[in-house]
């Protein structure tokens, strides 16, 4: 069967099984996604969407298109976060068909919203209706970083990352950009299921694939000219304890917990490796409030080598002017001495994880230890302490944010992201989760170093490549230098998403003006 007969099938289906095959293909486009890569499906996601939003009647159906769509997506793409209610199963796992379909009815109304505005303003002809949509999706990229707190998770840029090379055009246009770039070229061939196909149809399809295909060479010769250097003297210790969340905060166990990651850290580096200048632990790895208990201090400074730092995530505490104790969710560095030396709180919070919004109305409890909501930070910032270069420090998922993980006023030379992700088991959430902070690398042109509880830590350099990496699941530690950031910062780093909004203007004035020409 051609296209043109499978278009009309498609669009030929009953309301019901329509909606179903809607959902399928949302599905397929959330199995290309990491750490499957399955890029085909993407194909067939977009294209039915394509179709079902050519053939919607009006407004109020091409809305209920894109979000049907983005239910299947979603539920497929980010099934991984009823893990984290399962680790205390008796308070929680009530919520998981609430949190998984709710969060997956909410997530959707980001890809209806393509199909609405699709709608609102259409164009005349295959060929500027598919510009046009792939504008809108990374339209809606962007609102989804910061619409309702934000949660750019699984931004479709990322299904490049099995390929180093696919991944660099992100240094220029973002990882929101060469996300419009894909869809455009992943939506493509839906031009061939219409009967009458013009020449400037067949010329944007073919040009979207040559788009794309330059974009991949353009990354390669990147890569092939790209030249790593190091920061002399640095060298990093990453520890990975692997300690089930379940048993993280167990009374009994927790200081246990921390002579592990003692004793760990103390090991002697292989024969040939320097001993570290840094050594550094993973979110939350302290179970204890650092800055009010020096027995505690004193042992964990033990893991902080001669004139260098331990770097490690723990919960900070402290009273207000308002005689009102706060938590914060806190990275802290720690000298031989004992002495806390930096400090940064996160600013990201997750809702539900790490506070309750709404909570005089909502009758549930937060998801992590503890009765107290935290407090956000004040702001990225860039520390500075002995034996390690200027770093930008991030905790857990606010290295997903694209644009948003440096201090504009003062760039650091590096970026730290702490995280547990032992919340979330043996799923595709800690692959995914690597994914991004890889795409952030190629952003910034700076070094990412990841330390995470159960995995996957890792040494990833500007280029965003895996230098060094512990397995999800494992115990162990990573002894690595830190490299240096690329020579030049790159474009996007630069003007930030100025760069994705210039791409987006330009799109659209393309498909304006195919549509006038179609009138004509």
């Amino acid at each position: 069967m051609s296209l043109v007969g499978v278009r009309a099938w498609f669009v030929g289906l009953p309301p019901w099984r329509r909606r179903l095959a809607l959902v399928v293909c949302g599905a397929a486009g959330a199995l290309a996604m990491p750490p499957l890569y399955l890029f085909p499906l993407l194909i067939v996601a977009f294209v039915g969407l394509f179709w079902a939003l050519d053939a919607a009647p009006g407004v109020r159906r091409a809305f209920a298109v894109g979000w049907w769509w983005g239910v299947g997506h979603y539920a497929v793409g980010l099934y991984w976060i009823s893990a984290a209610l399962l680790v205390d199963p008796q308070k929680f796992a009530w919520l998981i068909p609430f949190a998984v379909v709710g969060f997956s009815v909410g997530m959707a109304l980001f890809p209806a919203m393509v199909g609405l505005c699709a709608r609102l303003w259409r164009p005349t002809g295959p060929a500027a209706q598919l510009i046009w949509m792939a504008a809108l999706w990374g339209a809606f990229e962007w609102v989804r970083s910061w619409a309702f707190t934000g949660f750019p998770w699984n931004l479709i840029g990322t299904i490049w990352a099995f390929s180093d090379a696919m991944i660099q055009p992100a240094a220029w246009i973002g990882t929101y950009g060469l996300g419009m770039i894909t869809v455009l070229a992943a939506t493509a061939p839906a031009i061939y299921g219409f009967s009458r196909r013009r020449r400037a149809d067949r010329t944007v399809a073919f040009v979207a694939w040559l788009g794309l295909a330059a974009l991949g060479l353009a990354g390669w010769l990147r890569l092939d000219l790209a030249h790593i250097r190091f920061f002399d003297g640095v060298h990093l210790r990453l520890v990975q304890p692997n300690i089930p969340q379940r048993l993280k905060w167990v009374r009994g166990l927790r200081n246990g917990h921390v002579l592990e990651q003692v004793a760990m850290s103390r090991r002697p580096p292989p024969p040939g490796t320097p001993p570290p200048t840094a050594v550094i632990w993973a979110e939350t790895a302290v179970p204890y409030f650092l800055d009010g208990d020096p027995v505690v201090r004193a042992e964990v400074a033990r893991a902080a080598p001669p004139g260098g730092v331990l770097i490690t995530g723990a919960v900070r505490t402290a009273i207000g002017k308002d005689g009102k104790r706060r938590v914060w969710n806190s990275l802290e560095a720690i000298d031989r001495a004992g002495r806390i030396v930096a400090t940064y709180d996160k600013t990201h919070l997750v809702p539900f994880g790490e506070y309750v919004p709404f909570r005089g109305i909502l009758p549930i409890e937060k998801i992590t230890a503890g009765q107290e909501d935290f407090s956000a930070g004040t702001g990225l910032r860039t520390l500075r302490m002995s034996g390690i270069p200027p770093v930008g420090p991030l905790i857990c998922y606010e290295v997903i944010f694209p644009d948003r993980v440096t201090d504009p006023t003062d760039r650091p030379a590096w970026l730290l992201n702490i995280t547990n992700d032992s919340w979330y088991g043996r799923t595709s959430g800690p692959y995914q989760h690597l994914v991004s902070a890889r795409m952030r690398a190629v952003e910034e042109g700076l070094a990412m170093v990841r330390v995470a509880n159960t995995g996957i830590s890792a040494i990833i350099d500007p280029y965003g490549r895996v230098r060094h990496h512990l397995a999800l699941g494992r115990a162990g530690v990573i002894d690595g230098r830190l490299p240096r950031g690329v020579g030049a910062v790159p474009l996007y780093a630069r003007y930030g998403n100025a760069v994705v909004l210039a791409i987006f203007l330009a799109m659209v004035g393309v498909s304006g003006v195919l549509s006038r020409r179609v009138k004509v």
